[in-house]
């Protein structure tokens, strides 16, 4: 018996686990896939065929690797951007297995590229942390609320964190007193990178100095006033990652001959399905599928794909004028970086080079911006087709059409 076979016949004993596979990563990939399709009695020929390096995914990305999952990406755009870091057309990379879903914002991008683009700006950075301590009495919570707020302690916190990381920055505390605990919600400048180990290590670091100083128990690093991966009133009205906003003026023309309706249809349906239906059901985003345009975007450039929750938590608006629909879209928390994560997997790079924000900008910072202003207006246009399509009733028949 070959030694890959004995080792496949091992794991399937359960005399071996998973990752205690000592092979080089392209093997060991191939001998848990062999394993798995005895012990599932499937074939798994599929998760065999990839491009990634998998010795580099293995030790960065991901544990116990047997293959590679495949997502189809189509490009929407050119799409027409007047931001502060994104100028310029750009064509969009969309990772989806949703028939319809590219085709429709796509036609959005041509929408609003016929409309002299969107204009879009990043209004406040800022990625979050926040510890949770235990404190005897209210007392003691005033007492490290107010020990957080002097200056001079804020400075020692801030040189605490810089010994953890050359790139990111303290930028706020917030204090938050809940019985006898105290919520530190931390606010970070990543620069380029998504940050959150960035601010993982540099909140564990300063909550070091914290217990240090007064008489109080790290109780969690996270204590979910942060907050990931989870939809929170706070991240609607505070922000976490990027906070940007999209808008653009169709004129009338243009929303007849690209959408095939009317700025007063569009804005009606709008008003009726975002904002009153949004309330009725009690959403924490008031926007008609922003989560679709995020995900697709975030697979295709290795993004943290379980911060879509934050990232549909925007607000669209469409208000019809006489001559034209003013449409804009807020997305208060977007999480996105060019560096890190599943930034460096080589699919994922190639789809963030081809809107020119692959890696570390110049200066640090900047692509990942750049990289949150064209979501936020691929957004913008994913919101201005599917509601045209609701108003001219063609959201079935595309579905029909393009993938059910």
């Amino acid at each position: 018996m070959k030694e890959t076979d004995s080792i496949v016949d091992n794991i399937v004993k359960r005399k071996l686990r998973l990752h205690e596979v000592d092979l080089p990563a392209t093997e060991a990939v191939e001998v848990r896939r062999l394993a798995m399709e005895k012990l599932a009695g499937v074939s798994l020929d599929g998760l065999s065929t990839y491009a990634i390096d998998a010795e580099s995914a293995s030790q960065r990305n991901v544990e116990n690797m047997i293959g590679a999952v495949q997502v189809p990406v189509g490009i929407a755009g050119p799409l027409a951007v007047n931001g502060e870091y994104a100028n310029g057309r750009f064509y969009v990379p969309l990772a989806t297995t949703e028939g319809a879903l590219v085709a429709s914002v796509n036609r959005g991008c041509k929408a609003l590229t016929a409309a002299g683009g969107a204009s879009v700006r990043v209004i406040k950075d800022e990625m979050t942390r926040a510890p949770v301590f235990e404190v005897s009495d209210i007392i003691e919570a005033q007492r490290l609320v107010a020990w957080v707020e002097r200056r001079e302690n804020f400075a020692k916190l801030k040189r605490a964190v810089k010994e953890t990381t050359q790139h990111g920055e303290l930028v706020r505390i917030d204090p938050y007193v809940v019985d006898n605990n105290v919520f530190l919600r931390c606010a970070f400048d990543t620069k380029d990178a998504l940050g959150m180990n960035m601010v993982t290590i540099a909140a564990d670091r300063l909550a070091d100095v914290i217990v240090a100083e007064l008489d109080v128990r790290l109780v969690a690093l996270s204590g979910n006033m942060c907050i990931d991966k989870k939809p929170a009133a706070i991240n609607l009205i505070e922000g976490r990652g990027k906070n940007v906003i999209a808008e653009a003026h169709l004129f009338r023309s243009v929303v007849q001959r690209e959408l095939k309706t009317t700025p007063e249809d569009m804005a009606d349906i709008h008003y009726r399905k975002n904002i009153m239906g949004s309330i009725k059901a009690g959403s924490l985003g008031f926007n008609a599928h922003a989560a679709n345009v995020v995900a697709a975007a975030f697979i295709a450039t290795g993004q943290d794909a379980a911060h879509v929750v934050e990232g549909s938590m925007a607000i669209t608006s469409l208000s019809a004028k006489e001559d034209f629909l003013h449409a804009y879209v807020n997305m208060p928390s977007l999480p996105v970086g060019t560096v890190g994560g599943g930034t460096a997997v080589r699919t994922q790079h190639e789809c963030l080079s081809i809107m020119g924000v692959a890696g570390g900008g110049n200066p640090p910072g900047t692509n990942a911006k750049k990289l949150a202003e064209i979501i936020c207006a691929a957004v913008l246009a994913g919101e201005l087709s599917l509601v045209a399509a609701l108003a001219t009733r063609d959201l079935a028949k595309a579905h029909v059409a393009l993938g059910r």
